[in-house]
């Protein structure tokens, strides 16, 4: 595994929700970050995000890792779930929601 594999691979598994995203879960910098972090904020689901913009090494490091060429990127578990439209498709079919339960990560209730 190279440097930069080892890295990334440390900040998937850093905690259980993690998306790699152009700018801060508070300040996105794209239309695609800032909505995965509505979805995540929404959900009350605990995440990390990982600026991309801060590192170039990370920034085209993680399209390699996981063989997907955009970015936000969402991790569950250490598991690749997808990008910004697979993340917005899974809330609208309630799929989202259904794994992070599965795999024991609370979801606050929608009212």
């Amino acid at each position: 595994m190279t440097d930069i594999n080892a890295r990334i691979d440390a900040e998937v598994k850093s905690a259980d929700v993690v998306v790699f995203m152009k700018g801060t879960p508070q300040f996105p910098m794209c239309g695609f970050s800032g909505q995965v972090s509505q979805i995540l904020g929404f959900l009350g689901v605990p995440w990390k995000g990982v600026n991309v913009l801060e590192d170039m090494e990370i920034r085209e490091g993680i399209k390699a890792y996981s063989n997907w060429p955009t970015i936000p990127q969402l991790y569950v578990k250490g598991e690749f779930i997808g990008g910004c439209d697979i993340t917005r498709e899974m809330f609208q079919a309630g799929e989202l929601q259904a794994l992070f339960e599965e795999k024991g990560i609370s979801v606050k209730q929608a009212s």
